[in-house]
C-alpha cells in the first residue's frame, strides 16, 4: 500500500513541479493568439474553455491503454509501477505537452506537418504514412475491443458482435465529420466524469475490500520470464508514454483558448491518465497473483480481468457501471483517431474541410480500410499497434528536442526520453520474434543503445548546421 500511495504523491508533485518546469522551458505566452481564434472555422478550429478541453483530451488519449496495458504489465509485479510513474512524469507528460504546444505555435499542425518543418520534408512523407497507419490501427483496435466488451456485458451470442461493430462504426462516422463542438464537445465532459468515477470507485473498492497491494520489488515476476526491458515499455504505453497521444494533442491545439491552458490540458491529463493506470494496476495486483492473472488473461484476455476486478470491488451493479466506463474509453479514442486521420489527409492534400461533402470524401475510405482490418486477428493487430505507437512517440519527442534546441532552451527535457524510447523500439524490433528478428536479448539491447546513440549524434550534427526555422 505504501508503494501505491507514494506513487500517487509522486504523480501529483510531478505535475506541480516538473510540469511547471516544462511549461516554463517552453515559454508559454498568455498574450499569443491561438489558432482557435486566428483560424476559427466553426468545425475543427474554435475556442473552448480549459475544463472542456481537458475532459476531451483525457478521453481522446485514454483508450483501453491505461487499463489493458497496466493489467498486462502487472505480470511483472509491482515494478510495473515504476514505468507508470516516472514514464508519465519525464516522458509521457513532456511528449503530450510539447506536441500540443508546438502544434499551437504552428497553426494547429498535426505530426506529419511538424515533422516536415523540424525533421525535413523528405522525412515527413514517411511520418505521414506511419501516422495514418497508426491511426487506422488504433481506430480498428478501438472498434473490436469495445465490441467484445459490450458483447460480453450483455451476454449476447457471438453472432451479434458484428452488429455491435457496425453500430460503433456508424457513431465514428458521425463524430468524425461533424464539428467538434456538436458531439465530442457536448458528450465528452459527461463521459469523462464517468471514466473518472469508475476509476475512483475501483480505487476506493481496493481500500474497503481489505485486499493488499504488494510493495515494490525489483524482481522480474513475469511467469514467462519475459525481459522487463524492452517489453514492458511497449506493454504499458498509455498511462506512461504513448505516441498515439501525439495524434490527439493537435486536435485540442485547435480549440485551446489560451496558451496558459496547455499545462493543465496536455501535461495534466497525461498525469491523470497515469493515476487511472495506477489504480487498475493496483487492483489487478491485489486481486490476482502472477500465475492466476496469467491464467485469466489466457482464457479471456484483459477484458475478462476488467470484469472480475469491477465485480469484486464494486459488486454487480457498481461493477457494471465501472465496466461501462471502461467501454467508453476505446470508443472515445476511436472516433478522434479517425477525426485526426481525416485532418491529416485533408492538410496533406489541401482539401478544404468546411464543406460536409469534403469531410465524407476523406473519411469514408478510412472506414472501409478499417472494416477490412477487423477481420485480422486482434492480438496481431495489438502487437503492431504497440510497436508503431512507441515509434511515433520517439518521432514526436525528437521533434520536441529540435524545437527546444532551436529556441535555445532546456532541450534535454525532450532529448533524454527521445533517446530512451528510441533505444527501446530498436531493441524490441531486434528481440521480438513475431514482428522482429528474434535476436538474443543481450545483443538486441546493445543494438538498441548503439542505434539511439547514432541518432543522437546525428541530431547534434544537424542542429549545428541548421538555422532556427521557427
Amino acid at each position: 500500500m505504501f508503494t501505491f500511495l507514494s506513487a500517487l504523491v509522486l504523480l501529483l508533485f510531478g505535475y506541480i513541479i516538473y510540469g511547471k518546469f516544462v511549461d516554463k522551458t517552453f515559454r508559454s505566452d498568455a498574450q499569443k493568439i491561438t489558432p482557435a481564434h486566428s483560424q476559427n472555422d466553426g468545425v475543427d478550429f474554435l475556442p473552448m474553455n480549459s475544463n472542456r478541453n481537458s475532459f476531451i483530451q483525457i478521453l481522446n488519449i485514454a483508450g483501453v491503454g491505461p487499463i489493458f496495458g497496466p493489467i498486462l504489465g502487472v505480470l511483472y509485479g509491482p515494478s510495473a509501477f515504476l514505468w507508470i510513474v516516472f514514464g508519465s512524469i519525464f516522458a509521457g507528460g513532456v511528449h503530450d505537452y510539447l506536441t500540443g504546444m508546438i502544434s499551437i505555435r504552428n497553426g494547429g499542425s498535426h505530426l506529419p506537418a511538424l515533422a516536415s518543418k523540424f525533421l525535413g520534408k523528405s522525412f515527413s512523407h514517411v511520418v505521414n504514412f506511419f501516422t495514418l497507419l497508426l491511426l487506422v490501427l488504433v481506430g480498428t483496435v478501438f472498434v473490436t475491443a469495445p465490441g467484445k466488451m459490450i458483447n460480453e456485458l450483455i451476454g449476447s451470442e457471438t453472432s451479434y458482435f458484428m452488429i455491435i461493430v457496425l453500430c460503433i462504426f456508424f457513431y465514428y462516422i458521425v463524430a468524425t465529420v461533424l464539428p467538434i463542438d456538436k458531439i465530442i464537445g457536448k458528450i465528452y465532459p459527461v463521459l469523462g466524469f464517468l471514466l473518472i468515477l469508475s476509476a475512483v470507485g475501483i480505487g476506493v473498492g481496493i481500500f474497503l475490500s481489505g485486499h493488499t497491494i504488494p510493495e515494490l520489488t525489483f524482481e522480474n515476476l513475469h511467469p514467462k520470464n519475459l525481459p522487463y526491458y524492452p517489453v514492458i515499455f511497449l506493454t504499458i504505453s498509455c498511462g506512461a508514454l504513448s505516441g498515439f497521444h501525439a495524434t490527439q494533442s493537435p486536435i485540442i491545439s485547435r480549440t485551446i483558448d489560451n496558451e496558459k491552458d496547455g499545462r493543465k490540458v496536455f501535461y495534466g491529463m497525461m498525469i491523470l491518465e497515469a493515476v487511472i493506470a495506477m489504480i487498475w494496476a493496483a487492483a489487478a495486483m491485489s486481486l490476482f497473483q502472477g500465475e492466476d492473472l496469467g491464467l485469466v488473461l489466457a482464457e479471456g484476455g484483459p477484458a475478462a480481468v476488467v470484469n472480475k476486478i469491477a465485480i469484486a470491488f464494486l459488486g454487480s451493479v457498481g461493477g457494471t457501471i465501472a465496466v461501462m466506463g471502461v467501454i467508453v474509453l476505446p470508443i472515445t479514442s476511436g472516433d478522434t483517431s479517425f477525426r485526426a486521420a481525416r485532418m491529416i489527409i485533408a492538410d496533406y492534400l489541401k482539401i478544404d474541410q468546411k464543406a460536409l461533402v469534403n469531410r465524407f470524401k476523406v473519411a469514408i475510405p478510412l472506414f472501409v480500410i478499417s472494416f477490412i482490418l477487423t477481420k485480422i486477428d486482434f492480438q496481431m493487430l495489438w502487437r503492431y499497434f504497440s510497436w508503431s505507437n512507441q515509434v511515433t512517440a520517439s518521432i514526436a519527442l525528437w521533434i520536441g528536442a529540435v524545437y527546444l534546441y532551436q529556441k535555445k532552451t532546456h532541450f534535454m527535457v525532450a532529448l533524454a526520453p527521445a533517446f530512451f524510447i528510441t533505444s527501446v523500439v530498436a531493441t524490441y524490433l531486434f528481440y521480438d520474434p513475431t514482428i522482429g528478428f528474434g535476436f538474443d536479448i543481450g545483443i538486441s539491447i546493445w543494438i538498441g543503445i548503439v542505434f539511439a546513440t547514432l541518432i543522437t549524434i546525428l541530431f547534434f550534427v544537424l542542429m549545428k548546421r541548421r538555422k532556427e526555422v521557427v
